[in-house]
């Protein structure tokens, strides 16, 4: 997989190959006994439900996504082991609790996971999470780069405090030792770079505000006791300065080459642009939880802080 993170666009279908392969081999050569928890419960927004675009650039949900993928691997040591996705497509921080966008019996996500989670205390062996994005997202849209700080320095307090509060529902109903996993983001406005100078400008500057993003909610996450997916550095996103050459792009960064091979940002319209892992992104995002997950010992046991 270490290999496989540094292939390029030209290498997407061969790599993707190579990912699905990976996993369940990664997850095999780790045996510890099949665990007794069953489920697998993924929350958050459009990535845990594994959307892309289409062929006519409508962003769909499919079982692509890198909690399946993950589970492919998780399930290779526990055959009882049930996936259950319950992430919202534009899911906030804010909709996440007070619900809005997706329909759920108990009214929002987090009603409905801490629900599930008190029902099933005991026997949920892994919970994964990506939320927030969706809270900075919109800024982007504006562009001037002014309007855009304004903008996040605004509504990236509110979604640490609304993280904060769905961290602790979910410990309260699922208990201290219950294994979750947060997830840091990759940057998909680096594909900006592609437009010229001033997108070269813009995409750089980007990098200031993601990595505020990630210190912020991974700050959160850390308080919780619960230990972060670095897909922020698997995607390798603050490599601006280290320059390769990828067929179809030229001579670019590369964290620019790995958003264009991990994403849809860079593909030709109605597809692309479009801010969503392709297979084998969500397949690097899931060998990351994957490592995440194998290397602070969560297979062997209950969650040790």
């Amino acid at each position: 997989m270490r290999r496989i993170a540094s292939t390029f666009a030209a290498a997407c279908v061969v790599a993707g190959t190579a990912v699905a392969g990976a996993l369940p081999a990664a997850a095999a050569s780790h045996h510890a006994g099949a665990p007794a928890a069953s489920y697998y419960l993924s929350l958050g927004d459009s990535l845990a439900q594994g959307v892309q675009p289409n062929f006519q650039g409508v962003s769909v949900e499919t079982q692509q996504g890198y909690p399946d993928q993950l589970y492919t691997a998780l399930h290779l040591d526990n055959p009882t082991l049930q996936l259950v996705k319950l992430g919202c497509p534009g899911e906030t921080t804010t909709t996440m609790i007070k619900g809005g966008i997706c329909t759920y019996p108990k009214g929002s996500q987090l009603r409905q996971a801490a629900a599930f989670l008190a029902a099933h205390r005991g026997h949920v062996q892994l919970v994964t999470i990506d939320i927030g994005a969706n809270d900075v997202d919109n800024c982007v849209a504006l562009k001037v780069f002014s309007k855009v700080v304004k903008c996040v320095e605004k509504a990236l307090p509110r979604a640490v405090r609304n993280l904060a509060t769905i961290m602790g529902r979910l410990r309260a109903a699922g208990g201290k030792s219950l294994p979750i996993i947060g997830m840091s983001y990759y940057d998909p406005f680096l594909a900006d770079w592609l437009s010229g100078k001033s997108g070269q400008q813009f995409a750089t500057l980007s990098l200031d505000l993601a990595e505020l993003v990630r210190t912020d909610l991974d700050a959160v996450y850390a308080k919780a006791g619960a230990p972060v997916a670095d897909v922020f550095t698997t995607f390798r996103t603050s490599d601006i300065k280290h320059f390769v050459t990828v067929p179809l792009l030229g001579r670019v960064p590369v964290d620019v080459a790995l958003i264009c091979s991990y994403t849809w940002m860079c593909a030709a319209p109605p597809v692309g642009p479009n801010i969503h892992a392709n297979v084998l992104g969500y397949g690097v995002i899931a060998t990351t939880f994957l490592d995440t997950y194998l290397g602070i010992g969560l297979s062997d046991g209950p969650l040790r802080h």
